[in-house]
């Protein structure tokens, strides 16, 4: 390829191989950096990827808390309407953590250590 000179304009200051060496630069710079962002991009995914393996994870756990909290709540109600309709069982219940006796009733309390 050779540039032809027009009348009366000056000749450029650089050759051809010159350009082409210039666009070899501009070229590799541009890829550089494209595989820069490349790399960033991919770290950053691989971190965003860590951390949604963790929140699933965790995510997992709770359901499992829950549904054992669940389960208690409803073994708790159970045992509340029994409270409710039960009579005899409250009666225990009340004799029981509360050491409530009847009038004709005596309770005999005992040291659990034996002295030697």
């Amino acid at each position: 390829m050779s540039l032809k000179i027009l009348a009366g304009a000056k000749p450029l200051p650089f050759s051809s191989a010159a350009l082409l060496n210039w666009n070899k630069t501009i070229l590799t710079v541009f890829a550089l950096l494209f595989a820069g962002v490349t790399v960033l991009a991919g770290l950053f995914f691989l971190q965003m990827n860590r951390e949604l393996t963790n929140i699933r994870a965790q995510e997992t756990s709770n359901q499992r808390r829950l549904a054992a909290a669940q389960t208690k709540l409803e073994e708790q109600e159970r045992y509340l309407q029994r409270l409710k309709s039960d009579p005899k069982l409250l009666e225990q219940v009340i004799r029981r953590k509360l050491g409530y006796v009847r009038t004709e009733e005596f309770v005999f309390r005992f040291d659990d250590q034996r002295q030697p």
